[in-house]
């Protein structure tokens, strides 16, 4: 049986300072627990991912600080909005990225939170060491330098 092929997936919020911040060693995607509220306010478009991270908690791995905000139209039944959210991961997953992340300087960040084409959310997870400054400048530099090439390039091609 081919598989079958749907829209593509839909980015709900994305952590854009995590590439800037952290050096990406791996990603992996994971299912991620939510409230109704919760899936209908990222459908809408709101939330903040930038100050997350994952920790291991009890055999469970967890998504922490988070920011979905309330959606208005449900009412009382609204969800926390910087409530943990637990991760669906094996449980081979999860140990093999807890050994990791007892490294010193590797954190799990997340990197983006999205909707599969059966409209589950999904997190992208990412293994990230902390850049310093010197590191920060220097990528910069890099993607300045690469600019200017593609531009030069096409001036003159």
């Amino acid at each position: 049986m081919a598989a079958q092929k749907g829209p593509p997936q839909r980015i709900a919020v994305q952590n854009r300072k995590a590439r800037h911040d952290y050096e990406i060693l791996e990603k992996f995607e994971a299912g991620i627990v939510l409230r109704g509220s919760e899936v209908k306010s990222l459908r809408a478009g709101h939330g903040n991912i930038s100050d997350a991270y994952a920790q291991e908690a009890g055999g469970e791995m967890y998504l922490l600080n988070a920011h979905i905000p309330r959606y208005d139209p449900v009412g009382r039944d609204n969800h926390e909005p910087m409530r943990p959210r637990k991760l669906l991961l094996h449980r081979r997953e999860i140990n093999r990225l807890t050994a990791q992340i007892a490294t010193r300087g590797i954190t799990i960040v997340p990197l983006s939170i999205n909707f599969d084409h059966h409209g589950r959310a999904k997190v992208q997870l990412g293994l990230g060491r902390g850049k310093k400054a010197h590191d920060k400048r220097a990528a910069k530099k890099e993607q300045d330098w690469r600019r200017e090439q593609g531009r030069l390039l096409r001036d003159k091609g």
